[in-house]
């Protein structure tokens, strides 16, 4: 089951976490295994409530400015109210059911910072009454506990409308890299490893953030305390491979075609290291 990975990176994330020295960025991938709408879909609703064309809506920019210019003419209230029934729907989704989400909370990573808006991880941690702080807001960081995971909305949260990253006007804010939350991550990650579930190298998003962490590193003048950082990749891509690695960030490739089953797999792995005892395997439903 581990011969896919390789044998030294995956010994040392292992490490690491043991360790509780791994901060988890968990992205949209490890939300759209529940079923959640896609940004495709989203993009539908937007056409939809300005009455206009899905086809040709989509054609007249991508997703950040679609989304400017539905705030633009419709507000962000109404839509963030519509994205928070749709997306929390908790009698179709039983979050005991998700061994994703279990394995997340199992592991027991000190602070984890997600670029998703649902609550599903917080609906995690509340389902197997594991302590935890949601940090989406400068003022939320005074109730920090050493005890308590951290999670933090590093995109927004439902609670808040302003902090949602969503437009094309919050994501050039966020691009700017100066807001407390970034100030918190600049602190948090020295020293530190980061393991990336849940994305894809085709977002803009997460390679910048990378390429914004890797400069502050550079910055620090002390590459040999670079902490390692890894990102779990369903897709081989030699190309983005060898930029990332110049980055300093390792790619575990997963096996599997099926994004859920690559997932639960590899937690399952770290799942069985970490705690001491197996893990259930993926479903035998999920295709190879």
């Amino acid at each position: 089951m581990y011969a896919h990975y390789s044998t030294k990176s995956l010994h040392d994330l292992i490490q690491a976490i043991k360790a509780r020295q791994v901060i988890l960025f968990v992205g949209g991938g490890v939300s759209i295994n529940l079923g959640l709408p896609s940004w495709d879909r989203l993009i539908d609703k937007l056409a939809d409530d300005l009455g206009m064309d899905r086809a040709y809506f989509r054609g007249l920019g991508d997703h950040l400015v679609l989304a400017e210019y539905y705030k633009l003419n419709k507000g962000i209230g109404p839509l963030r109210s519509w994205m928070d029934r749709k997306w929390h729907n908790t009698d179709k989704v039983d979050i005991k059911t998700s061994d994703i989400h279990r394995l997340i909370v199992e592991l027991d990573f000190p602070i984890i910072y997600t670029t998703n808006y649902d609550r599903w991880i917080e609906f995690a941690f509340k389902a197997y009454a594991k302590p935890y702080i949601k940090i989406s807001d400068v003022s939320d960081i005074k109730g920090i506990e050493e005890q308590k995971t951290q999670i933090i909305k590093f995109h927004g949260d439902f609670d808040n409308d302003s902090s949602i990253v969503l437009t094309e006007s919050s994501y050039f804010d966020r691009l700017d890299f100066e807001t407390p939350l970034d100030i918190k991550l600049r602190a948090d990650v020295l020293g530190r490893s980061l393991l990336f579930i849940g994305y894809s190298l085709s977002d803009i998003n997460i390679r910048y953030l990378l390429y914004k962490l890797n400069k502050l590193w550079e910055r620090a003048n002390n590459q040999d305390a670079k902490p390692k950082s890894y990102i779990l990749l369903m897709k081989p891509n030699p190309v983005q491979e060898r930029v990332l690695e110049h980055r300093g960030i390792t790619t575990l490739m997963s096996p599997y075609k099926n994004p859920k089953k690559g997932l639960t797999e590899f937690l399952q792995i770290l799942h069985h290291e970490v705690v001491g005892k197996p893990a259930p395997s993926p479903s035998p439903e999920l295709d190879s």
